[in-house]
This record gives structure tokens, C-alpha cells and sequence, in this order.
């Protein structure tokens, strides 16, 4: 895909030209084509703050990238707001980031963990209430280690297809990391930043992208960009770890963990910690639980009921309802049994909040409480960051969940669709082997059932990975776990730290 720069666009100016008198009766010719072209937007304002304990002048940018097809035609246009120190420094590292979905935008990611900026919601999983929502300056910003470029893929944030372009271009495993790494590409260009460290990372369906991307990026021969480091934080790599369907046991094992965790939260059964009772939990998955599984109808009557003791103690869950479940509970029933007795459900993405729901008798929740008790702030704060404090105009709504790519997206790798296995942690082992300064953070909450701990740790331990350049960090809230005061300032810290220890 060709692709018109955002500080490159050239005023063109026709000269006239006068004709010998002999071709003045000549016919006229017919113009030529014209191929319809957009003029980018760019923002920049100059700011400070203080990150990390450091006092920091940066500038802000948010800006459009418009990648085009093969004949000029914009196709796509990719809104980036970057933040680089000033003066510019071509040796500071450079963090690319982008949240997931797919069709999430990057305000989840700049207005909760990373920005200079942060809305303040609750950190103790209550509801975010009503308007107005603070804009606070955010001390846990990463900008005292790395200049950063916030990613908005086409159909989320501001940014969007042109009219005419096929969604099959753009919506899909292979073609969003093609465009990603695109975006990328031409960031470096217009920067002059080639040669400095380079990290990329996203959060949920990002750290798929990731690895579709850093195969774009490194997986070829040609215009190979290097890079230091992968930053995953509630990793989703290995879709059949999410797909209960009949006949499919591993999903039941890499969420009984999150099970153990949330009903420990919730006072349903006693461990000293939540690491405690991961650890019971992860050593009883893959061991007896996974076993009995795997037996499936041969599964002897005495350790069934050894199992299901056991797998009661873990969950909170009573024997009567894992008896009448066949020891297999899906994570939808799990959010509506744990607490019926109180009349509450929990949340998906984070299992310390709590709902109520029309009524108690259903098997499934209405809906999230851990995300209708949030997004309301962050959709709030991200329209008054970008286009009131940095000035980018658009009528376009900002598209914090966007419907258009989920809806239109290919999942197929390599051929096959995602009724096969897929799983993208190979393209991030292939990348390390074949790179050996590249390092990887994987960063996963205990009460997030989005995308299961155990899950990120099944995908990322198995054979292929170089696992003595990961580095695994875990924290007391759900899926993104920044909205917690206390795991912001560490997940800041730990990112920090491993970004200083290139």
C-alpha cells in the first residue's frame, strides 16, 4: 500500500502553458483522472509534566496518516497522538501502543495507564457515576523513559476507511498488523528514529496484533524493522483456550484459576492470598482436573468425586451444581452462580465488581458491571483530551469499542479460519529466536476472566519461546488492571524497569 505523510503534503501549482497557433482547433484532450486526495490533520501542542519523579517537556502531536492503495486512492485513515520529549532525542526508546478488541481505540491504554493525562474513575471496583470526570496529570506516564505513539487501527478512535474501501483490506489478523506495522513504519521515517529502541505493545486482542505485527515488521527479508521489546499486558494469544464449546476441556482449565481467584476475592474460600490460591488452583488444572477431563466418560465414579470436592473448594461453587454441570462450568455461568445467594453477578473483565440483575434466576448476567462501571469516563475524557486541550477537529464520534471491525473481521491464518486452532504465540517465538535482544513483558490480572492468567501462561511457557527473555508480572485487579491507583504506579514501575534494562 502506497501512503501519503502527514507533514510532507507539497502544495502543486499548473503552469499555463500557451499553444502554437496550428493546434489552437485541435480537440481537446480529456483530462486526466484525477485521484481524489485528503490533506491530514495535525495538532501539536508543547506541554510538561512530571513522570516517574522527572520533570519532562514534551510534545504532543495528534495526527492522520492516510495509507493508500497502489494507484494513490487514500484508503485508510490512521489517527496516531504521540508524545516525544523535547528536545527530540533520536537514542530515547520509543513505545508503540494500541489496545485491542478488535475495534477498541487506544483510550483505554492513554487515558488510563501511559498518557501525560488520565481520567479518575474509582479504583476500588465501584461504579464511575455520572459526569464531570477529572482529567488529572498522570505521574505514572512512561515518558520519562520512552517517547510514546498511541495507535487508533482504522474503525477505532477518530480513525476510519474512506469511502469505496473494501473492509476485507483492513479487517483481519494479517491485514490490520500489515497496516499497524505500516503506520509504524512511516512514524520512524517522518522522526528520524530508525535507530532508536523500539518497543510495541497492546493490551487483550493488542497482544494479538502484536504478533502480527512484529512478524510484519521482522518476519520479512526486506525493510526489516528491529525492535527491543514486546509489552503484553492481558494477553490473548491462543483462541482455543476461549472457546468452550462441547468436546473443547482446555478452556475449562485455563479459566479455573480465574475462578479460584475471584471466588477468594469474594470471601467464598479461604487462602492466604490471591497468589496462594492462584498457585492451588494452577497445580490442580493442569494436574488431576485436567486429567479427569481428559478421561471423559472412562473417569472413574471414585475420582470424580474426589475432583469435584476439590473443585468446590476452589470455586466457591457447591458439588450439586458442578455434579449437574459435568465438573465443566463456563465463565458466563460462573459470574451468575457465585454470588446468586447475595443477588449479585461479577464482572468479565474485572471480578471484583458486582451487578444486579433483573432477577436472580437466570444462568447468565445482563450484562458487565466492569464495564458499564467504566467506559462512560474514558469516553468522556478522551473527547475533551483530543479535541479541546490538543485541537484535533472532527465530526467523526470517537469510537472507544467500534462495532465495524468485529463485525467484518478475518481471522483466518495461513488459510484457515478460526473454526481451526488458532493461536498466534508462534509468530512471537519465531521473533525471538530469530532476534536475540528481543524481550518480552507479559503483564496479566488475577481477576480478569477476559483473558485468563493461565491462559497468557499456557500460550507463552510452550516450546519454542525463549523463556529466559520474558519477564512476568501480575496484579491485584482485573483486565486492565491501571484502574486500580495501587497497579497503575506498578504496572508503570514494572514496565519502566523493564524498558531500562535493555
Amino acid at each position: 500500500m502506497k501512503h501519503s505523510l502527514p507533514l510532507r503534503l507539497a502544495a502543486l501549482s499548473l503552469a499555463a502553458i500557451a499553444l502554437p497557433a496550428a493546434a489552437q482547433d485541435a480537440p481537446a484532450a480529456k483530462p486526466a483522472a484525477s485521484t481524489p486526495t485528503l490533506a491530514p490533520q495535525v495538532k501539536t501542542r508543547d506541554l510538561s509534566g512530571t513522570f516517574g519523579g522527572q520533570r519532562v517537556a514534551y510534545r504532543a502531536t495528534i495526527a492522520d496518516t492516510i495509507l493508500s492503495d497502489d494507484d494513490g486512492k487514500p484508503e485508510a485513515v490512521i489517527v496516531t497522538t504521540s508524545y516525544v520529549k523535547t528536545p527530540a532525542d533520536p537514542s530515547r526508546p520509543v513505545f508503540f501502543i494500541y489496545n485491542g478488541g478488535p475495534g477498541s481505540g487506544s483510550v483505554w491504554l492513554q487515558m488510563g495507564a501511559f498518557g501525560p493525562k488520565r481520567v479518575a474513575i474509582p479504583s476500588d471496583a465501584r461504579d464511575d457515576g455520572a459526569p464531570p470526570y477529572p482529567l488529572l496529570d498522570n505521574p505514572d506516564s512512561l515518558l520519562d523513559v520512552a517517547d510514546l505513539v498511541f495507535i487508533d487501527p482504522p474503525g477505532t478512535g477518530f480513525s476510519y476507511l474512506t469511502q469505496g474501501t473494501d473492509p476485507k483490506k483492513y479487517y483481519g489478523l494479517k491485514q490490520d498488523g500489515r497496516a499497524v506495522a505500516e503506520v509504524i513504519r512511516l512514524w520512524l521515517n517522518d522522526n528520524g528514529r530508525w535507530n532508536s529502541p523500539k518497543y510495541i505493545g497492546g493490551e487483550s486482542y493488542g497482544t494479538s496484533r502484536t504478533a502480527m505485527v512484529v512478524d510484519e515488521l521482522e518476519g520479512g527479508t526486506f525493510n526489516d524493522v528491529g525492535l527491543n521489546g514486546l509489552i503484553l499486558i492481558s494477553t490473548i494469544l491462543d483462541f482455543a483456550g476461549r472457546e468452550p464449546t462441547p468436546g473443547n476441556e482446555m478452556a475449562y482449565i485455563v479459566t479455573l484459576p480465574s475462578m479460584a481467584t475471584a471466588a477468594w476475592f469474594h470471601g467464598k474460600v479461604q487462602a492466604p492470598s490471591a497468589e496462594a490460591i492462584a498457585e492451588e488452583a494452577r497445580r490442580f488444572a493442569i494436574g488431576p482436573f485436567a486429567s479427569a477431563l481428559l478421561k471423559g466418560q472412562d473417569l472413574p465414579a471414585d475420582e470424580r468425586a474426589a475432583v469435584r470436592r476439590e473443585l468446590a473448594r476452589l470455586t466457591g461453587l457447591s458439588e450439586t451444581y458442578l455434579e449437574q454441570a459435568n465438573l465443566r462450568v463456563t465463565d458466563q455461568r460462573f459470574y451468575k452462580e457465585l454470588l446468586r445467594d447475595r443477588g449479585q453477578t461479577i464482572g468479565r473483565l474485572d471480578s471484583r465488581y458486582t451487578g444486579m440483575d433483573y432477577d436472580s434466576a437466570g444462568e447468565t448476567p445482563d450484562n458487565d458491571p466492569s464495564f458499564y462501571g467504566i467506559d462512560a469516563g474514558y469516553t468522556a475524557a478522551i473527547n475533551v483530551w483530543a479535541r479541546e486541550s490538543l485541537g484535533y477537529q472532527t465530526t467523526r464520534e470517537y469510537q472507544s469499542i467500534g462495532r465495524e471491525p468485529g463485525q467484518n473481521w478475518d481471522w483466518s491464518l495461513g488459510g484457515r479460519g478460526r473454526s481451526a486452532y488458532l493461536n498466534v504465540a508462534p509468530l512471537i517465538g519465531q521473533a525471538m529466536r530469530q532476534n536475540s535482544g528481543l524481550r518480552l513483558f507479559n503483564a496479566q490480572g488475577y481477576y480478569d476472566f477476559a483473558t485468563p492468567f493461565f491462559g497468557a501462561e499456557y500460550s507463552l511457557k510452550r516450546t519454542g519461546i525463549p523463556q529466559d527473555r520474558i519477564t512476568w508480572a501480575y496484579y491485584d485487579a482485573g483486565h486492565m488492571m491501571y484502574i486500580r491507583d495501587e497497579d497503575r504506579a506498578k504496572l508503570s514501575a514494572d514496565i519502566r524497569a523493564f524498558i531500562r534494562a535493555r
